[in-house]
């Protein structure tokens, strides 16, 4: 939508050569509950005659049916279009407006106010450049003012308005004005806020939102239209080093090879050196494309093509850097979480890593501490729920270009997805590597995996024992484990019962305790694999995902999956150590086939169904399978 222009008409291709020619602003409106953000929309939209007759007609309709302005209009239906939402009178998802006045564009978000919603208030804020934060006049600075206030700041929102509202209801008072601004300005400093512009006004009686109000002739500042078309953002990100993240390598024919992508941040010009991440590479542009031709110079925000003087290797996902400014190349990282999931963050568990145009794997360890972003106070945590804010040690499965977050967005903001679901579980902003992935190397060895088994002339092995308590998994290991002794193999079995005693001992049943178990067992059966032994491991292990985890830690064909399938009536009715009976009575939370799911193997290399088969013939199964498996791995 856009404003009035007599061009629309009588010149249509001059009116969209206008458009093009416009900067971009992306705003967010936040705020407590009730403050106003979907009215203060609303009029912006209305008195700048952004509305369309018909949707007057229907909010003329809306306002009488779900509004609360009696006769006059409800602005604030404009944004909120939930039924839930209107029926409540309050904003549950993210909005998004996108208009245009004389001098600018504008995409705007409205955020919920209800901390519950913390995670669309997030996803809102992660590509906005200015924030919009309402107080109620009456109210004041308010729990959730400063908890969105602490987001915007870590997310890297610099341009703050403060939007002290409702100012009609206390008589346009300029003391409660001073007031408020005075105690915002004093949090905005702890939080490292610079730029904050207040500005009275009434959202639903439009006092300066596009016109200056004559009911506060004290104020001589900007109206809210006016700051908004003129606040410059852009050379926040023109004046950073500069970056190009690739997205696709561009080669429609033999004699032409470019890189296409978007500038997050900086300048570049023909000639300039650069460096390619993460190999190093080094060479020079020597042209600029775009689909309406080469380019003098290109700045943040742009998508173009590089066309560099050199054949050199570059693939999706990698970064085109200034030679003498590049970013830093890390693979562990302390970041700040953002967890957006039902399901709590499992540290230990791998996920995916999505920045900028790469996707690694990724784990994260317990949190250093929580963030009560009410209170800005850092409490102790073992893990994080929905809505929640931590700081965590991050470890990416391989090398990955980045920039702080606090210094780039597109390098140093990621999303965080579930791979089984591919659901976006949380984000993460990266605050800087570990100086410990700079310390620590792999030491080179000169007596390897293969030498060691050698002289045991056995093949390593990691065969993993999975399925419910009861169902007979160590029963069956441990009468493997003698048969391969007595035909002079070198094994050894780790229990889960057994580490429990010992390395797992500080691990509760909690799904987040559960992975670190498994994530420990797996790590010391994989250097027992490296020093060439046939290890076994049982354990419960429910999750799929870390015992694929596990899997990945060896290498292909030296891990071997038992699924000991045993029905949860008969695991149950055996009992022998009375778990089972326990969990009934509710003394046991968390206990796997009862209150906590097990997730099946869907391709084990082994299936053994007990209620088919005995544990001899299980055993003898799992060894005749272990001395005569094909060498290459299936």
């Amino acid at each position: 939508m856009a404003h009035a222009d007599s061009r629309i008409a009588s010149d249509i291709e001059a009116y969209l050569a206008g458009q093009q020619e416009k900067s971009l602003l992306r705003f967010i409106t936040c705020g407590s509950v009730d403050d106003g953000k979907s009215t203060l929309i609303g009029r912006f939209l209305y008195e700048s005659k952004l509305v369309f007759e018909d949707q007057l007609a229907a909010l003329e309709t809306d306002s009488k049916k779900d509004g609360t302005q009696g006769d006059d209009l409800d602005l604030a239906l404009l944004v909120d279009g939930l039924a839930a939402e209107r029926e409540q009178g309050i904003t549950i998802d993210v909005a998004y407006r996108y208009f245009s006045t004389e001098r600018r564009k504008f995409v705007v978000a409205d955020a919920p106010g209800h901390e519950q919603y913390t995670r669309n208030m997030v996803t809102g804020a992660s590509t906005a450049d200015l924030a919009v934060i309402l107080v109620d006049a009456r109210k004041g600075l308010l729990t959730q003012t400063r908890r969105h206030s602490y987001l915007v700041a870590l997310l890297g929102i610099r341009h703050i308005v403060l939007a002290v509202n409702k100012l009609d209801i206390v008589g346009y008072s300029r003391e409660v004005f001073e007031q408020i601004d005075a105690e915002y300005r004093a949090f905005a400093a702890e939080l490292g806020l610079p730029d904050v512009v207040s500005i009275p006004l009434s959202a639903l009686r439009g006092d300066n939102i596009t016109q200056s109000s004559p009911n506060t002739p004290w104020y001589s500042g900007p109206t809210l239209v006016e700051h908004l078309e003129t606040v410059d953002v852009d050379d926040d990100r023109a004046g950073e080093p500069f970056r190009l993240i690739v997205q696709w390598v561009n080669r429609p024919h033999l004699d032409f090879r470019g890189f296409s992508g978007l500038i997050p941040s900086g300048v570049i010009r023909p000639g300039d050196r650069v460096r390619i991440l993460p190999s190093g590479a080094e060479s020079t542009v020597a042209r600029i494309g775009t689909y309406d031709g080469d380019l003098p110079e290109a700045v943040a925000g742009q998508s173009i093509t590089l066309i560099l003087t050199d054949e050199i290797d570059v693939s999706r996902g990698d970064i085109i850097a200034a030679a003498d400014a590049p970013p830093a190349i890390a693979d562990q990282f302390e970041a700040h979480i953002v967890w957006m999931s039902e399901d709590e963050l499992l540290p230990g568990r791998r996920y995916l890593a999505k920045i900028g145009a790469r996707t690694v794997g990724m784990a994260a360890d317990h949190p250093k501490y929580r963030v009560n972003v009410n209170t800005l106070e850092h409490t102790a945590a073992r893990t994080l729920s929905l809505n929640q804010i931590g700081v965590c040690t991050v470890h990416f499965d391989q090398m990955t270009p980045f920039d702080p977050y606090k210094d780039n967005r597109d390098l140093g903001g990621f999303v965080i997805i579930d791979r089984l679901t591919n659901a976006t579980v949380g984000v993460g902003l990266l605050n800087f590597a570990l100086r410990r992935a700079d310390n620590v190397h792999w030491q080179a060895l000169e007596v390897d995996k293969a030498a060691r088994a050698a002289l045991k002339r056995q093949r390593p092995t990691v065969v993993w024992f999975t399925g419910l308590s009861g169902a007979g998994k160590s029963t069956i290991a441990n009468q493997v484990e003698r048969r391969l002794h007595a035909l002079g193999h070198h094994t050894y079995l780790l229990d889960g019962d057994n580490l429990r005693h010992g390395l797992n001992r500080d691990l509760g049943f909690t799904p987040a305790d559960r992975v670190e178990n498994v994530r420990r067992s797996a790590e010391v059966a994989a250097l027992m694999t490296d020093s060439g032994l046939i290890s076994l491991v049982c354990l419960i292990s429910p999750y799929r995902e870390d015992r694929r985890m596990a899997r990945d830690l060896v290498e292909d064909g030296e891990f071997v999956e038992v699924f000991v399938d045993t029905p949860l009536a008969v695991a149950e009715a055996r009992d022998p150590k009375g778990l089972y009976a326990k969990a009934r009575r509710g003394e046991l939370p968390n206990f796997t086939g009862i209150d906590s799911p097990y997730e099946p193997p869907e391709q084990p290399e082994l299936h053994i169904r007990m209620s088919e088969t005995t544990t001899e013939q299980a055993v003898e199964r799992i060894v005749t399978y272990l001395l005569n498996r094909p060498a290459e791995p299936r």
